[in-house]
């Protein structure tokens, strides 16, 4: 009798102590509601709205200069003067200016031969260029490879330079910074930079020394990359998308309207003099590629981008790495901007004009706003409305804007059309670690110069796939959950859940599917997947 009424009672008392809790819950959400979270969400939406229209403005003006530059044919051969390098007889080769090809590298075993033969065989007089191999590898094996296969080219008669030293102070800065300081580069014009996965095309340098020789206010030739893996899976394609806007419409309008762009830190060619007055090569940043271009273009000089000559890279496919990329790129640029702006308001040598530009548009709009409010809005206010629904975002606001931004972007690359809802759910996703890097900038927190290089493939996937089956990997939690995409994932599903069974605007469709998208990147379960050897 006694386990009898045990039995009976101590469920009632459960559910009481839930029925409980629930009420109480449900008493301070009403107490809290109407005087804390109503206003603190309405002032949340009128922000992001205000960037919204911040953003839309942008991409609208950039997309109302690239239809002028289509139809006016404004190509950089006609705004600067190109001639092609013609021979001299009586001075011979010393006609032709002499330039400096660094390639900097850690560890990259399996890239290094294309970057190294790419180099070697661009075509220039053979005693008017200089490759220089900055190697900053820790494993003494890719080291002794990398060492060998410098002699191997020298061997054919190539001028090129092996540079090892005994740190990694400034990481790619100070590689580049260290190998200027070589003697034999006080004989140099121009310096060619390439990261360890770039594979120039032999003409190259035909194509850009030309406008830097013939244009005495340019310091630098910056060109397009071309991605050799973006069939590789789904997520590189996405990066193909981001990354063709980029160089299309954002790099292309810097340079036609302001001679101003970041630079991309590869695939380019500066006058040696220019990077010399501008200071030099810095490690403030993990920018330091941005933060060069920031300083010369305020030294008065310009740039300009061809995007006619492209140069074969690679995309990042494992989510890891991509990851610690993103991190860089998006950590890097706030902390620059924390730490020039105050210097570029003080210039006197650009004008009113420029530095609204650069502060702006270059820094603030695309570095910072674009990334913080992808996430804040998409992903945590107007799922908020669903619970709230004093709060209302207005329908130009919640659609009509987003979707003509999402179009402008992908102009850049046709072909992806299709693929334009993955690459916003994508985006979505990523705005999350871009929005915390953005803030680790500007506040200068714990992991603002971290630099992890990213890691390059080459054909290694390709030749472990045709090999025998691998082993099946071990699970590693932390290398495979992401806590962040689950947590952000758990709450999109909860307001689509809420959406459902109390809502009134049908976000539930929306939310459902960028939820699974959270969840999908925070299981790792993204990008190409290496074996273990």
């Amino acid at each position: 009798m006694d386990r009898l009424t045990a039995t009976t009672l101590l469920p009632d008392a459960f559910q009481g102590a839930r029925d409980d809790i629930s009420m109480q819950l449900g008493i301070i959400w009403a107490q809290i509601k109407a005087p804390l979270i109503v206003p603190l969400l309405r002032i949340a939406v009128v922000l992001c709205l205000i960037m919204s229209l911040m953003l839309f403005i942008e991409r609208v003006y950039m997309g109302i200069v690239i239809v002028l530059l289509k139809l006016l044919g404004r190509k950089p051969e006609k705004r600067y003067k190109w001639e092609p390098m013609k021979d001299d007889v009586e001075l011979g080769n010393s006609a032709y200016p002499m330039v400096l090809v660094q390639i900097p590298m850690y560890n990259e075993r399996e890239v290094y031969q294309l970057s190294i033969g790419a180099a070697c065989g661009l075509s220039w007089p053979s005693d008017r260029i200089i490759i220089q191999v900055l190697d900053d590898s820790t494993d003494p094996t890719i080291k002794d490879l990398v060492e060998l296969e410098c002699q191997r080219w020298a061997s054919k008669g190539i001028n090129i330079k092996y540079e090892i030293r005994d740190n990694r102070n400034g990481y790619k800065a100070g590689a580049l910074k260290e190998g200027m300081k070589r003697s034999y580069v006080k004989q140099c014009d121009y310096v060619a930079i390439f990261d360890a996965d770039f594979q120039p095309e032999s003409d190259f340098l035909w194509r850009t020394i030309p406008l830097l020789v013939h244009n005495p206010e340019l310091a630098l030739v910056q060109t397009r990359w071309k991605f050799v893996n973006s069939d590789e899976c789904l997520m590189t394609r996405m990066q193909e998308m981001s990354l063709d806007y980029h160089f299309t419409v954002e790099q292309e309008v810097g340079s036609s309207t302001y001679a101003f762009f970041g630079f991309n830190g590869t695939a380019g060619v500066w006058r040696i003099a220019a990077l010399n007055e501008a200071g030099g090569w810095k490690d403030r940043t993990t920018v330091e590629d941005m933060d060069l271009a920031v300083r010369a273009s305020l030294k008065g000089w310009k740039f300009v981008y061809l995007g006619s000559v492209k140069v074969k890279n690679e995309l990042p496919s494992t989510f890891k790495a991509y990851r610690f990329q993103q991190h860089r790129w998006s950590c890097g640029p706030a902390n620059l901007f924390r730490k020039m702006v105050m210097e570029i308001l003080r210039n006197k040598k650009v004008s009113l004009w420029k530095k609204v530009h650069v502060i702006y548009s270059f820094f603030f709009v695309r570095k910072i706003i674009a990334h913080i409010n992808t996430f804040v809005f998409y992903c945590i206010v107007l799922p908020a409305t669903v619970v709230v629904p004093e709060v209302a975002v207005p329908k130009w606001g919640a659609v009509y804007i987003p979707s003509i931004i999402t179009l402008l972007n992908a102009v850049g690359t046709p072909r992806s059309l299709h693929l334009l809802v993955f690459w916003i759910l994508f985006e979505n996703v990523m705005s999350l670690h871009r929005t915390k890097a953005t803030i680790i900038g500007l506040l200068e927190a714990s992991r603002v110069n971290e630099w992890i290089v990213t890691e390059k493939l080459g054909d290694a996937l390709k030749g472990k796939a045709s090999g025998k089956a691998p082993r099946k990997p071990r699970f590693r939690i932390g290398e495979r959950l992401h806590l962040l995409e689950l947590g952000v994932g758990a709450y999109l599903f909860f307001c689509g859940c809420y959406d459902v069974f109390f809502g009134k605007n049908h976000f539930f469709i929306f939310l459902y599917i960028q939820a699974i998208a959270f969840f999908i990147l925070g299981f790792g379960y993204v990008g190409t997947f290496v074996p273990n050897s």
